[in-house]
């Protein structure tokens, strides 16, 4: 019996010093680099302050950015897994665009590492996460949808939107309340309403119906708080493929099908009485019949805004892959996740700003009565609100400030042979590289003074200076944001209505200067962003 308990513990021994050896090996990743690495610890790499909650995920982006002024990349360790995050934007743009085959796609961190995914992964299948050729032929497919034209017909579900939120609460005002609302669940309230009539072809109001089912199975869907999901998150960037193989899925398993059965059914009863209604859902329909195509002569310009990313010729493509209700259904869960979460975020940010820069805000505010004045009584249409130049530099420098994409990343998918003055190496397949907007956006490098909220940055006169490789508020390359049209068109219309009615106003709970919340990986205030709509005239 001694023997066995004595050759168990020699095993167990050794299979502890195993894995401490191969853990330790993976940390000397980048000694064989001319890389500069931050001094990983032990199982954690250099992840301990997000995982102890000792710094929020901006702090711990620039943090690893300012670690090496001088490189042009620096080596870090999430984890265990060697990362590269990009410093250059020159080395960017290579990357993202020229060399664009060696990182086709998003680090598998979710997912397993193989192109097909399980049916019925919501996130799995949605555009964000799909790999390889199947991600090309989605972004080929969805891209007609989110077209400036395309953009012009959801002009009025969007605008309906708008509109009820702000009647809302000038209705609340002239019963006297006082309009103290915490920003990121107010505008959460907006982008789920825009999401539910544009991508679900439902309508719903989150303003006076506060507890409504979609609204409600949004939030079980994206509480990126809760302990479990945050678990779950850190073991499926850790162990991806094992993860898969467990049936692990990022997404909440009942409001998963909440969605996917709403989507179904509306296509059905669509298809059976012949509804026809501009939103995602008669674009997912005429996807499965091969209708949705680029209309001729269309160009692909900036037309919403000096923010607006353009499509490349991977999204102008055509294929013949047919593609089954569950790959059209995740379609709507990812425009889901950013209308609800990195919609809200962006203007909760951009209302924190105009309240502590009140002249700005005014400034703006004249825009809008300007505009108002211009359309004598008419209807706001997609080309007015476009044209307000003031405006589109107030999203920009928003944008810019507070990126809600805080940092993006590449998968190596081939071996990529860098060459530079000082040298060369191998990133090898598998490798990530990760883009730090959040820190390029906030480099003196290429912003001056870049604490300061300014948008005379984005003015006629100063945009020409703005290096374009260095404003990436919707990513880059191939690979960025198709909907930035959508984000942009959404943020411009709610800021018009409210600022028409309402000022915002700092009160006893606004955090000033703000800190931000050392749980969970997207931008929040740490006490939340509370503000006041402060009525112009009752």
């Amino acid at each position: 019996m001694l023997e066995v308990n004595l050759f168990a513990a020699i095993a167990v021994g050794a299979l502890i010093l195993a894995l401490y050896h191969n853990i330790s090996k993976r940390y000397q990743y980048f000694l064989t680099k001319p890389v500069p690495s931050m001094k990983p610890t032990f199982l954690v790499g250099n992840s301990g302050p997000i995982l102890t909650r000792k710094r929020d995920i901006t702090s711990h982006v620039r943090e690893i950015y300012n670690s090496y002024p001088d490189a042009k990349m620096v080596g870090f360790y999430d984890l265990t897994k060697p990362v590269y995050m990009i410093r250059d934007v020159e080395i960017i743009k290579t990357i993202t665009v020229k060399d664009f085959e060696h990182f086709t796609d998003h680090t598998p961190t979710m997912t397993g590492t193989g192109e097909e995914v399980r049916e019925d992964s919501l996130f799995g299948n949605s555009l964000f996460a799909l790999r390889g050729q199947k991600w090309r032929d989605m972004r080929a497919t969805l891209s007609p949808a989110f077209t400036g034209s395309k953009m012009r017909h959801m002009f009025e579900l969007v605008a309906e939107c708008g509109q009820s939120m702000a009647a809302f609460l000038v209705s609340e005002a002239k019963t006297g309340k006082r309009l103290e609302f915490e920003m990121k669940d107010t505008f959460a309230r907006f982008g789920n309403d825009v999401i539910a009539t544009v991508a679900f072809g439902i309508k719903v109001d989150s303003m006076r119906d506060r507890e409504n089912d979609f609204y409600m199975k949004g939030k079980q869907l994206l509480n990126f708080q809760r302990l479990t999901l945050l678990v779950k998150f850190l073991l499926m960037r850790a162990m991806p493929s094992l993860m898969e193989k467990l049936g692990a899925d990022f997404v909440d398993a009942e409001a998963g099908k909440y969605f996917t059965e709403m989507i179904l059914e509306n296509m059905k009863q669509r298809k059976a009485h012949g509804i026809v209604r501009n939103d995602m859902i008669h674009m997912l329909m005429e996807v499965r019949k091969g209708a949705l195509k680029h209309e001729k002569g269309e160009q692909d310009t900036k037309d919403a805004g000096f923010a607006t990313v353009e499509e490349s010729q991977v999204g102008k493509s055509t294929h013949s892959r047919i593609w089954k209700d569950n790959e059209l259904v995740a379609q709507c869960f990812i425009f889901f996740l950013a209308g609800f979460d990195t919609l809200s975020t962006g203007l909760t940010f951009l209302t924190y700003e105009l309240a502590l820069n009140p002249e700005i805000q005014q400034r703006l505010y004249e825009e809008v009565m300007e505009t108002e004045s211009n359309l004598d009584g008419k209807p706001l249409t997609y080309e007015v609100l476009q044209q307000m130049q003031y405006m589109d530099m107030v999203i920009s420098e928003s944008l810019r400030k507070w990126p809600p994409g805080i940092v993006g990343d590449r998968y190596c998918t081939k071996d990529y042979h860098y060459k530079d003055s000082t040298g060369s190496f191998v990133i090898e397949k598998g490798k990530s590289v990760w883009i730090p907007a959040i820190a390029i956006h906030n480099d003196p490098r290429y912003y001056s003074n870049p604490e300061k909220f300014d948008p005379e940055r984005f003015s006629e006169e100063n945009k020409s200076k703005i290096n374009p490789a260095a404003y990436i508020p919707f990513g880059a390359g191939p690979r960025n944001c198709i909907g930035s049209r959508l984000a942009l068109m959404e943020m411009k219309m709610i800021v018009y209505y409210l600022l028409r009615e309402f000022s915002f106003e700092p009160t006893e709970k606004t955090q000033i200067p703000l800190r931000l919340t050392m749980s969970g990986f997207t931008l929040q205030g740490e006490k939340g962003v509370w503000l006041e709509f402060k009525p112009r005239s009752l």
